[in-house]
């Protein structure tokens, strides 16, 4: 997932993998332990001091695995809070889908500013420089991009396909206000399964928050079956001393 999403910078310690982008999304800008620290609180100042140095919070993308118990009570100890909670959905290739999306999907292996307009408009923070942000991350790596118009000709959902040593992300999945609940982003799913299929991809997996139930509804029925979970903890701001 972490080369499926690579941030503009990173510092491998070898033991944790530091990630900054600018403030361009939690995923992109936080610590993924991919080792456990042999001295977890040396490694923590040391994490501290360089998301400091960048004027961004520190935030652990932390899964939910025994591995990081020892971590997670560090962090309670130093009163990191616990949010986003998200699941992780994979499945295999080739398995059927179904029902059917509306509309004809354009799939290509670039985002055009129709497709990067309508998924900033839905999922974006920020300005024009946290889109040119947003931009290099998505094209950190090889992926294709489905776009889908509604009937007036207007792009009414989006999807990427992150493609990562022979499997697939699904990542990006967005759709305007006017064109939910007719079909869209079906469309879009089913298009980039097929297409990460022709390109060889034999699994795929998915990002989605667990209070999104819309969206996992449209997973479950595309065959996604939850692998794992992870949540992000994120240091509690210092409050600045007032008064005299």
């Amino acid at each position: 997932m972490d080369a499926a999403w690579p941030a503009v910078e990173r510092r491998d310690t070898g033991e944790w993998v530091l990630r900054a982008a600018a403030g361009v999304t939690q995923r992109a800008n936080s610590v993924w332990p991919r080792n456990t620290a042999g001295e977890p609180l040396a490694a923590l100042r040391e994490a501290m001091q360089w998301y400091r140095e960048r004027r961004l919070p520190l935030i652990f993308q932390m899964t939910d695995t025994p591995a990081n118990d020892g971590l997670n009570q560090v962090l309670d100890a130093q009163g990191f809070t616990r949010q986003s909670e998200t699941l992780i959905m994979s499945r295999p290739s080739g398995n059927g889908f179904p029902g059917s999306g509306s509309g004809r999907v354009e799939v290509q292996d670039a985002p055009d500013e129709e497709w990067l307009h309508l998924w900033w408009s839905v999922d974006g923070r920020g300005g024009e420089g946290e889109r040119d942000t947003a931009r290099a991350i998505l094209t950190g790596c090889p992926s294709l991009y489905a776009l889908v118009r509604g009937d007036d000709g207007v792009p009414a959902a989006v999807g990427r396909l992150a493609m990562v040593h022979g499997t697939g992300g699904i990542y990006c999945m967005a759709t305007s206000a006017s064109g939910r609940r007719r079909g869209y982003a079906t469309a879009v799913l089913q298009a980039l399964l097929a297409e990460g299929g022709a390109h060889g991809v034999d699994r795929f997996w998915l990002l989605v928050t667990a209070a999104n139930q819309a969206a996992r509804q449209l997973y479950s029925k595309a065959g996604f079956t939850e692998s794992g979970r992870y949540i992000y903890r994120q240091q509690r701001p210092r409050r600045a001393l007032t008064g005299c």
